[in-house]
C-alpha cells in the first residue's frame, strides 16, 4: 500500500526507503553484495540498512545463500517499519562503533540468530520472525519441522555459535518475545 508492493510488481529501493525514512528515520542504501559484520552493523548506528538488489535465480526459489531483494524487501523492511525494532537495530549498531574485532563477531553472530533466524514463543507456539525465515519458505518450514535443534536464547552463548551460511540452519534460539 504504502511502497507499491504488488504481485505484479517489486518496489523501487528508493520509494522504500522514504517510507521507512518517514516512519523511523531508517534509510536502505544499495550495496552490490554483503558487506563486512563491522561496515554493516556500523550503518545501523545510522539507521542506514544495506541493501542488495539482485533477485534469485528462479530455479532456486526456496533459498538463496546471499541475501537478494525478496530477503530484503520482505524480510528485514517490514521490521525497520516498526520504531521499537528500529531503535533496536540502531543501538546494535551503536554497540559496534569502535569494538573489537572479537566483539564485533559476537554481535553479528546475535544478530544472525536473531534479525536472521529469530524465532520466538508466543502462548506456547514457535513463531518466526527473522528476516531469513520470512523470506524462504523452505528454510522457514525447516525450521517449524521439529528437525532442526531449539535453544534458548542467551546472548552470551549465542555470540560464540558457529553456523552455515549456506545451508539450512541446524540450530536455532528461540526467545521469550519479540520484546
Amino acid at each position: 500500500e504504502n511502497c507499491g508492493y504488488s504481485e505484479n510488481e517489486i518496489p523501487q529501493l528508493q520509494t522504500v526507503s522514504n517510507f521507512l525514512k518517514s516512519v523511523t528515520g531508517f534509510q536502505l542504501r544499495p550495496v552490490a553484495g554483503l558487506l563486512s559484520s563491522r561496515d554493516f552493523l556500523a550503518g545501523l548506528a545510522f539507521r542506514v540498512f544495506h541493501s542488495t538488489q539482485y533477485i534469485r535465480h528462479h530455479t532456486r526459489p526456496n533459498y538463496t545463500p546471499e541475501p537478494d531483494v525478496c530477503h530484503e524487501l520482505l524480510g528485514h523492511v517490514p521490521l525497520f517499519a516498526d520504531p521499537a525494532f528500529a531503535q533496536f537495530s540502531q543501538e546494535i549498531g551503536l554497540a559496534s562503533l569502535g569494538a573489537s574485532d572479537e566483539y564485533i563477531e559476537k554481535l553479528a553472530t546475535c544478530y544472525w540468530f536473531t534479525v536472521e533466524f529469530g524465532v520466538t514463543r508466543q502462548n506456547g507456539q514457535l513463531k518466526a520472525y527473522g528476516a531469513g525465515l520470512l523470506s524462504s519458505f523452505g528454510e522457514l518450514e525447516w525450521c517449524l519441522s521439529g528437525k532442526p535443534e531449539l535453544r534458548q536464547f542467551d546472548p552470551e552463548t549465542t555470540g560464540t555459535q558457529k553456523y552455515p551460511i549456506t545451508e539450512h540452519q541446524p540450530l536455532y534460539f528461540v526467545t521469550d518475545s519479540f520484546e
